[in-house]
């Protein structure tokens, strides 16, 4: 057969048909967009595609092909259904690849090697539940998509697709990126509430383990949209995402963009949601724990075409909860938990069995159930949804007129930010640029800092001791930036070092504060701040510096002549007060700042 695909996306009564011819491309640049208005290619991208951002994985050789749209209709929904085979397939030797002794001592390895020592937020690491399809696989994933379109509800795709050499069948809830009439939107979605547990929904909206998870892939994905829309994104909700077997929440961020969709699908790769924060870190550490290839697990499906004006537009859902099958009818579902500082191997292990339910039940390997819920309108489930918002910066939620935070102090004045690994320097800049300043964000792998009035030391994975290139690099940007007496701010892991220079000693925390809030006492004023770490400096006397610390000797932040630090970020969504601690320390470290200009 021909390939084809069948798509329905969330809340349409007909199903998109499209047919084509299939070729495989080796980077995301090389998907073929022609003229013409409407879809015109439908990309299956793996996971192993993350590479062309430079970050490691595990190289599987799984292909980017994308089919060639030739040809598209739609069928509303009832006629797709009559026309698909109702008996779902017989499996034998069914089973997860990983059994959930051996993932539970993953989550153990994760939590205590990963998180506790800084290397990260949040991971996710996957398992596969594998499995023989009797009889033709393409009629058994026909079968799966008709138990999908009848039986799940709230996917934001159901979707079958089939290459010929291989058929993708799933119904995913979660929009990674679309692009719009010059609008990206992103969408995640994180928390999971079982509909087979015991506790109820409102009870699950104030768990932290699931608002500390929802928040943490908020702050990450957040970092992808300063990089691809002009502003940043705006937050949008939380929501809930209601599906057959699960519940999730959900927020929407939007802004405007003109970058070509291909750029944009790159600089995504790919959705914190399955993969960590921070993503180039977490790539690293999925390599260590997985020690194999995705498949198009965490990838994309990604529907490229122009509008009636010209436009491009992008429609591309996450690859999760799809089951691929192979010609010769060998399954394959990946699913993923995400492991973060509150997680347990016994919740993360029923939470794989959880997300799995949806596609197996679709394939005859469970039976198709939902299970009575509060009904959307509930007060008490608005109230806790609404709840999740009262601690974070508006900075993220609000709108607001350009020019509407410059403050005179800072406009006209430049930046440079050092990323050592982590995109939240994205975030920072757009408060900066906010604040006035012109911002120029570079890696630490660049060989020579251009010329600025403030120096920014950004955040980053690892243990700021650590005998390694990056550190090493950052140890030398800082001393030198102290000994030229050239105004300096550090941030998180730049904190650290910055702490490190000025003669303090760093300690491992005895629990990590990966994607905590508190409220801290800051140089005398009480501040909401957010935190990513696992290692700090301690308290200890050094003239001319004035230290903000907690009672056990943990350094908040710290302030002298020309060099301030902060061992929370202010750019993050956690920070309530972040643009104003920013306001408050800026100023003072620019107001003997000499323009680079003049220093030649």
């Amino acid at each position: 057969m021909e390939p084809f695909a069948l798509l329905h996306r969330d809340g349409a009564e007909h199903v998109e048909i499209l047919h084509g011819d299939v070729v495989t491309v080796p980077t995301l640049a090389d998907i073929p967009l022609p003229a013409g208005s409407g879809p015109r290619t439908l990309a299956l991208v793996p996971y192993r595609q993350i590479a062309e951002r430079g970050f490691a994985c595990i190289d599987d050789g799984t292909p980017l092909e994308c089919l060639r749209i030739r040809a598209a209709r739609t069928v509303p929904v009832a006629e797709m259904i009559d026309s698909l085979p109702a008996t779902p397939p017989r499996l034998t030797g069914q089973g997860f690849d990983i059994p959930d002794e051996d993932y539970g001592r993953i989550v153990e390895a994760v939590l205590h090697d990963e998180i506790g020592r800084g290397e990260g937020a949040n991971f996710v690491v996957h398992r596969v539940f594998e499995a023989t399809l009797s009889g033709d696989p393409l009629e058994a994933a026909r079968a799966a998509f008709r138990n999908l379109l009848t039986g799940e509800r709230g996917a934001y795709w159901t979707f079958l697709v089939h290459t010929g050499t291989r058929t993708l069948v799933g119904a995913t809830p979660e929009r990674h990126v679309s692009v719009d009439a010059g609008l990206t939107m992103m969408n995640p979605i994180s928390g999971t509430f079982r509909h087979d547990g015991e506790r109820d929904l409102v009870e699950f909206l104030a768990d932290p383990k699931e608002i500390d998870e929802l928040a943490m892939v908020l702050d990450e994905e957040l970092k992808m949209m300063a990089a691809v829309a002009e502003h940043g994104g705006q937050v949008i909700g939380p929501h809930l995402k209601r599906m057959a077997h699960l519940t999730h929440t959900e927020y929407l961020l939007a802004g405007h963009g003109s970058r070509d969709v291909r750029e944009v699908l790159r600089e995504t790769m790919f959705a914190p949601t399955v993969t960590g924060s921070p993503v180039a870190n977490a790539s690293r550490v999925i390599a260590r724990h997985e020690r194999r290839g995705r498949g198009y697990y965490a990838g994309v499906l990604a529907l490229l075409g122009h509008d009636d004006e010209g436009r491009q537009t992008l429609d591309a859902p996450i690859l999760i909860r799809t089951a691929e099958i192979s010609p010769a009818g060998r399954l394959r579902v990946p699913v993923g938990a995400t492991l973060v500082r509150h997680s347990t191997p016994t919740g993360e292990i029923a939470e794989t069995h959880a997300k799995a339910a949806g596609v197996l039940a679709a394939l005859g390997a469970t039976r198709m159930t939902t299970s009575v819920r509060p009904e959307p309108d509930d007060p008490a489930i608005r109230a806790a949804l609404a709840s999740r918002n009262d601690g974070l910066a508006r900075f993220w939620l609000d709108q607001r007129r350009p020019g509407a935070l410059t403050m005179p102090a800072l406009a006209g004045r430049s930046a440079v930010v050092v990323d050592a690994e982590d995109a939240f320097t994205a975030m920072l800049a757009h408060q900066l640029r906010a604040l006035g300043l012109t911002v120029t964000v570079m890696p630490w792998t660049v060989p020579v800092v251009p010329a600025a009035d403030l120096l920014i030391m950004g955040p980053g994975p690892g243990d700021p001791a650590a005998d390694d290139d990056r550190m090493s690099t950052l140890r030398s940007l800082v001393a030198g930036a102290l000994a030229d007496r050239r105004p300096l701010l550090g941030v998180c892991l730049g904190h650290q070092i910055l702490a490190a220079a000025l003669g303090l000693r760093l300690r491992r925390r005895h629990a990590p504060y990966q994607g905590l809030a508190r409220d801290i006492d800051l140089f005398g004023t009480r501040r909401r701040v957010g935190f990513y770490s696992s290692f700090t400096a301690l308290d200890a006397p050094v003239p001319g510096v004035e230290i903000a610390a907690d009672a056990d000797g943990a350094v908040h932040a710290l302030r002298g002549d020309g060099f301030a630090g902060v061992q929370f970020h202010p750019e993050s969504v956690l920070s309530a007060d972040g643009l104003s601690v920013l306001a408050e320390l800026l100023p003072p470290l620019l107001s003997r700042a000499i323009s680079p200009a003049a220093s030649g």
